[in-house]
């Protein structure tokens, strides 16, 4: 899933923009299951086949980003490239409360903003896969004095299943080449 949109946009009626009022609120329920820690909840909101991945940034040369900014998903390395179950992992790490990176638990604080839906299938009004864009700004502080700030775009495909909405494909795509956190034990 590129980051740069090559469909067409959907026909912002109604309808879209209550598929995009549905998704936001997807996307809110999900930010508040992370800051309040229930991660087992957040994990049921994933599909059983999910692709988790960010990339890592490089600084480039003019006219060689498209080419070389970002790491590749099938090939190189990446801050997180998992599947649901090493996700699931990582979870049940931090509910042992003997992670050495997540000991205390840091607080976090998730804001989405900048939702549009990009495609939609079947259609808009009976869609049962979609593929999303928005930004984020995560803000997480541990113990007393470590403070981190993640800024960037995510590109998601979500699918159906019983009637949910789950997470498919997640593309976190930061905003920073060079990370200043000590650890990257948060979701976005």
């Amino acid at each position: 899933m590129d980051a740069v949109q090559t469909d067409p946009k959907l026909r912002r009626d109604p309808a879209y923009f209550a598929l995009r009022a549905e998704i936001e609120e997807f996307f809110y329920d999900e930010a508040e299951c992370l800051d309040t820690r229930r991660f087992e909840e957040w994990l049921g909101m994933l599909h059983e086949d999910l692709r988790y991945f960010m990339p890592m940034r490089h600084n480039v040369k003019f006219g060689q980003h498209d080419e070389r900014e970002n790491s590749r998903e099938d090939y190189g390395i990446s801050w997180f490239n998992e599947d649901k179950w090493t996700v699931s992992k990582r979870v049940e790490q931090i509910l042992t409360g003997v992670h050495y990176a997540e000991e205390p638990l840091s607080r976090t604080t998730h804001m989405i903003t900048n939702v549009q839906v990009q495609t939609a299938l079947p259609s808009v009004e009976a869609a049962d896969e979609i593929t999303t864009s928005c930004r984020f700004l995560t803000y997480l502080n541990r113990v007393e004095y470590e403070t981190y700030f993640f800024v960037g775009k995510r590109y998601d495909r979500l699918k159906k299943v019983g009637g949910e909405w789950k997470v498919l494909h997640r593309r976190i795509i930061l905003d920073q080449n060079v990370l200043q956190a000590k650890n990257l034990s948060t979701f976005f």
